[in-house]
């Protein structure tokens, strides 16, 4: 029997996004908590961002703050196999194709009380590649309410323009709120019980509030594209292995890019903020859900 029935892939196909309750078992969600939170405390030394962690302006060695652990998928197996889940892997065969090829992940956490936002933006300005079947999976570690700071989504935005993500002439990762007429009033909230999973096209608008509950929302995230689609801002060569090693399932082609009529504007020049969507947003000159930290920032 496959995991998404007919009218869920239609749901996914009509609106570009798609939520899919209780993907995860109790015991991998209390693993992945587990070890999350064993990360989050070796953080405590740390005085600025590095290669696996970043910091909210607050954090300390008293009260170590984390809002990204970056690449998670190398940082512990848990994180490693949960990408590979086989019922992750087959909705992915079900929405986007037969044959998907990694790409990324982050875990994004939004503690409670302060957990930061992140501006409206479309994946794609970020990865351009020759077609646009791509997605995200987040997979909800937490019980994830309006209150907490949900992934919020606007319905159909995956089918129209690649909007503008750049200020002063820079990429910053978000759209001005105020340049453009987008139905934010319309974002549906991806919520759900902790072992759940959105998926979001890699065009969908999408972001998130600051979660201002007493609430934690960890949001551990995974990229994903079809074995076909080609990167066309990758910023260096990856050697071959490592680029075959990324396929998870099906055959293709390995050197015939699919290429696809979608619109592309390239994430040049750089963000003037170099580092995650965090740092690349500061660019940004008028924020729609506004900072956290405010105090400590």
């Amino acid at each position: 029997m496959a995991m998404l029935t007919q009218e869920q892939v239609e749901s996914y196909e009509r609106d570009g996004f798609l939520i899919v309750n209780n993907v995860l078992t109790p015991g991998e969600v209390q693993e992945l908590r587990a070890v999350t939170e064993d990360l989050v405390e070796k953080a405590r030394p740390l005085t600025a961002h590095d290669d696996v962690y970043d910091l909210e302006p607050s954090h300390s060695a008293d009260e170590p703050r984390v809002r990204r652990i970056k690449s998670p998928h190398l940082q512990a197996p848990i994180y490693d196999r949960v990408m590979r889940h086989p019922k992750i892997l087959e909705i992915l065969q079900q929405l986007v194709a037969p044959s998907i090829r990694f790409d990324t992940s982050k875990l994004n956490m939004k503690a409670a009380g302060y957990g930061a936002a992140v501006e409206w933006h479309q994946d794609w300005a970020f990865y351009p590649h020759t077609n646009d079947d791509l997605c995200a999976v987040g997979v909800m570690m937490d019980d994830c309410a309006i209150e907490n700071g949900p992934l919020l989504c606007i319905p159909g935005s995956h089918k129209g323009p690649v909007h503008d993500h750049h200020a002063d002439g820079h990429f910053c990762g978000a759209i001005d709120p105020g340049s453009v007429d987008l139905p934010f009033d319309q974002a549906v909230p991806c919520t759900g019980p902790a072992g759940s999973i959105s998926i979001h096209h890699a065009r969908t608008i999408h972001g998130s509030a600051l979660n201002t509950s007493d609430k934690m929302r960890r949001l551990l995230l995974f990229q994903y594209r079809a074995a076909d689609a080609w990167p066309l801002c990758a910023g260096g060569q990856m050697d071959w292995d490592s680029w075959q090693a990324l396929m998870l399932t099906g055959e293709t082609d390995p050197i015939a890019p699919r290429m696809a009529d979608v619109p592309v504007r390239l994430p040049l020049p750089p963000a003037k903020s170099q580092g995650s969507i965090y740092e690349n947003q500061r660019g940004l000159k008028r924020s729609f859900f506004g900072k956290a930290d405010t105090k400590a920032a």
